[in-house]
């Protein structure tokens, strides 16, 4: 019988562990957030208690586990084109701008998750190269998550049932995927081929990386703290090409974080140039 109760210690500890490793700030009373996250793998490493859990993953005595767990707290759901106006601005300004250097054009997907927003990205280029023949030249998408389940899963590009329906047109799914069999569907390797997914965490350096164009870092500063959130958004100013863009989560601002940025309003939404 195993036990997944949590002390408010434990709870604690844990969160001082997961801000130290990668940023993410919990706050107070999420202790069913851990729960629900971390329960599952009790089984999986033969434990008896959350108890057992965190013993051996504070003391870093159990390598695998740690990764496990921290793969766990950080593996987010999420949408194809969330929030829309993001690849409308994407297809009908940058690209259309960038593509007047006559460069290649470099974009990054940081925290990528599950691959739906770089697998968004490279369908948004196709179909402004379909319509716009010749006007872009060589584009390609980096995406980076710290989760090696999650970058696996991206690469594979294979999404069941329930994360199709979710802001994927039946137009899109018929164009752009093709059938993997047990009612599941595989991104096509004319949309993989555009996109390269890297290990990152986004508390280390991106120097490895190299420059971009454009980054997408949407939905992923709401879990740090202003401290994190100040140095994540200098370090990807240092990781743009001059006058490159920046694109955050619809609720997201960066006020008070860093001055290196330009707002532009796009109606609808807002993007950062850099200064």
């Amino acid at each position: 019988m195993t036990n997944i109760a949590i002390t408010d210690q434990e709870y604690r500890d844990f969160c001082k562990y997961l801000e130290a490793k990668c940023g993410i700030v919990l706050g107070d009373s999420k202790q069913y957030l851990v729960r629900s996250r971390l329960s599952p793998l009790l089984s999986r490493y033969s434990l008896s208690s959350m108890t057992e859990l965190f013993q051996l993953v504070l003391s870093n005595r159990n390598r695998d586990l740690a990764v496990a767990a921290i793969d766990a707290m950080t593996t987010n759901e999420t949408l194809w084109f969330r929030d829309g106006y993001p690849f409308e601005v994407l297809a009908n300004r940058l690209l259309p701008e960038l593509a007047q250097s006559k460069r290649p054009i470099k974009i990054w997907s940081a925290a990528s998750s599950s691959g739906q927003e770089p697998y968004s990205m490279a369908m948004t280029i196709q179909e402004v190269q379909a319509k716009k023949p010749g006007m872009l030249g060589n584009v390609s998408i980096t995406g980076t998550d710290i989760s090696s389940t999650m970058l696996e899963n991206c690469r594979a590009g294979v999404y069941d049932n329930l994360a199709l329906s979710r802001g994927l047109s039946p137009e899109r799914k018929r164009q752009f995927f093709e059938d993997a069999g047990d009612g599941r569907m595989k991104v096509k390797d004319t949309l993989k081929r555009m996109v390269t997914f890297k290990p990152q965490n986004l508390m280390d350096s991106y120097g490895m990386l190299g420059k971009f164009d454009i980054i997408f870092c949407r939905n992923v500063l709401i879990y740090f703290s202003p401290e994190m959130k100040s140095q994540v958004l200098n370090q990807m100013a240092n990781s743009l090409n001059p006058g490159g863009y920046l694109l955050l989560g619809a609720s997201e601002s960066l006020t008070g974080l860093t001055d290196r940025f330009e707002m532009i309003r796009c109606n609808p939404g807002i993007i950062y140039k850099l200064k």
